[in-house]
């Protein structure tokens, strides 16, 4: 028997676009001699779906998608697609998670996702009902386990301390074991992590090599709003080496044949976990490319400062959407160095982007003028540095209005967890790019990206970070230094450690207990940001959620 496991890039609600991708994958892998062809979880209306679950014409749409799907297939090849499902008894949540089975024309058999998370991003109690009965896949004399996504992650090696290596009091896998398969299907829609790349591959590896079973493992790629998932399908042999996988990010139909993938020697390659830095960059890449494609926008603008967050950024974007469709403004200030105006200028030349220089100097001259009744002549302070963030941000929402640009957001994870920026200043945007990247992991990416030619000329990420906002101001006046903050950051905030196991590492009580208390007083800042690229496995927005009034 020959399986495929097609890794597609589905829109959520767009039932024809995801119906026509479907039965193009069908087609092709049938061609190639598919006797079965594996899409991944809730493929048919898209993961994650969010509240529409709630909305009694999108299941039926979900049903009918199916329906339509089952008589147009081949009769002769198997489908097994995932989409929501009305749970009809009485009790319990209102809908399944569930794969259809589809072959000859019509639903064969359906199998329903057991374990439910309601972690970090995760909601899915919220909407369905566990499923409880365990049953296999009789396909062409061979016997298939089928799960969905979590059901073979019972088991996780969480870097938080407060938490259960096992998760669930239910092992499905041990369950559909006691039916005899011959090998195991994962339906899955994973998000992607840097950090937990090889640990979700020891995963499946670990599940293959422990029942000593084939596991064939398909994961939906392509961005969802801030979540980007990476496909990375592949194929396990039974001694729990990988023997084929698909590239990340891209869409793609990886075929097994099952008899040989069972009776084969083990692969001598274990599955190369691919560069960190350099994924992290295809992840937002991705990221970028898919949420203006699929909101129906091209253009982009950003304001580029001679800073390193706005020129990491600035070439992100400009991979992905092309340098035609981005306009980027300077913005300088009487605080401005002439270097950041020429970095930025040479930077723009590099990529071919459009620019203008729009100096800021008068219109802040002209507030000042205006509230200086108000004001008292009161000595300056933080509020002239925010309201010039401010006009900048005006400026490029004005040029964002004007042409239809959406506006890139360039603050980074270390400032944004600190509150270090100004709200409805650079703190505006319609979408976060580095907003999950750490500022040492933004100087390593942007090295990334010089690795074939100097993209971002060597004098920006060489020089001391500085938000420019007052004489001589530098980030270290108002912050320890990156490569201090950022571990301090990372244990705290993706690791979740209290204080006494941070200082653990070698950091300053008072220093630890500073940084902590600036993360707490600023959530208010982070629950008014744009949309933030996730690649961590916690990341600012709704993996993460805190009260905005709490005495903690």
């Amino acid at each position: 028997m020959k399986i495929a496991l097609a890794q597609l890039n589905y829109l959520i609600g767009d039932f024809e676009g995801n119906l026509a991708k479907i039965t193009g994958a069908v087609s092709e892998a049938t061609s190639k001699g598919a006797d079965l062809v594996v899409f991944s979880e809730l493929a048919i209306c898209g993961y994650p779906p969010l509240d529409l679950l709630e909305r009694k014409e999108f299941i039926n749409t979900c049903n009918h998608s199916i329906e339509k799907l089952a008589t147009i297939l081949d009769p002769g090849t198997g489908v097994l697609v995932g989409s929501p499902e009305f749970n009809t008894s009485s009790d319990g949540k209102l809908l399944f998670n569930s794969a259809f089975f589809l072959y000859e024309g019509k639903v064969q058999q359906v199998f329903r996702k057991a374990l439910l998370p309601t972690y970090d991003i995760f909601d899915e109690y919220r909407y369905f009902e566990p499923n409880r009965e365990f049953n296999i896949l009789h396909f062409k004399k061979r016997k298939l386990a089928v799960t969905i996504c979590e059901d073979l992650w019972d088991e996780q090696p969480f870097e938080n301390e407060f938490s259960r290596s096992m998760l669930y009091t239910t092992n499905p896998l041990e369950e559909l074991h006691k039916l005899g398969p011959e090998a195991i299907i994962n339906m899955a829609a994973s998000p992607f992590a840097h950090r937990k790349m090889e640990i979700k591959q020891s995963i499946f590896t670990g599940k293959a090599a422990r029942y000593n079973l084939p596991v064939l493992y398909c994961n939906q790629v392509g961005a969802q709003t801030e979540l980007i998932f990476e496909g990375g399908s592949m194929a396990i042999h039974p001694s729990g080496r990988v023997a084929s996988k698909l590239p990340l990010f891209r869409e793609d139909i990886l075929i097994s044949d099952l008899n040989e993938l069972i009776e084969s020697e083990p692969p001598l390659s274990t599955g190369v976990i691919p560069d960190r830095i350099g994924t992290m960059a295809d992840a937002l890449i991705c990221g970028i490319r898919d949420y203006f494609g699929k909101l129906g926008f091209k253009t982009a603008t950003l304001g580029l400062s001679g800073g390193i967050d706005s020129a990491v950024t600035l070439a992100l974007a400009a991979e992905a959407l092309g340098q035609e469709n981005i306009h980027v403004l300077l913005l300088p200030s009487q605080y401005s160095s002439d270097h950041s105006v020429n970095d930025s200028v040479e930077m723009a030349q590099n990529l071919g982007i459009k620019y203008n220089i729009l100096p800021i100097e008068a219109l802040f001259y002209q507030f000042r003028k205006s509230l200086e009744p108000l004001f008292e002549n009161l000595p300056e302070d933080i509020t002239e540095e925010n309201i010039q963030a401010r006009i900048r941000g005006t400026l490029l929402m004005a040029l964002s209005n004007k042409l239809g640009n959406i506006l890139l957001n360039t603050s980074n994870k270390s400032e944004t967890a600190v509150g270090y920026g100004t709200l409805y200043g650079d703190m505006s945007g319609g979408l976060s790019i580095l907003g999950d990247l750490f500022k040492t992991d933004v100087y390593l990416m942007a090295e990334y990206l010089n690795r074939e030619k100097e993209v971002i000329p060597v004098n920006i990420i060489s020089k001391p970070p500085s938000a420019e906002l007052r004489p001589n101001q530098k980030d270290s006046d108002s912050l320890p230094p990156y490569e201090e903050l950022d571990q301090i950051l990372e244990a705290y905030i993706e690791k979740q450690l209290p204080l006494e196991k941070v200082t653990e590492m070698g950091y300053e009580p008072e220093l630890v207990n500073r940084i902590i208390r600036m993360v707490n007083q600023n959530e208010y800042k982070r629950y008014q940001t744009p949309p933030i690229l996730r690649i961590s496995s916690k990341a600012f927005g709704v993996g993460r959620r805190l009260p905005l009034v709490a005495r903690y």
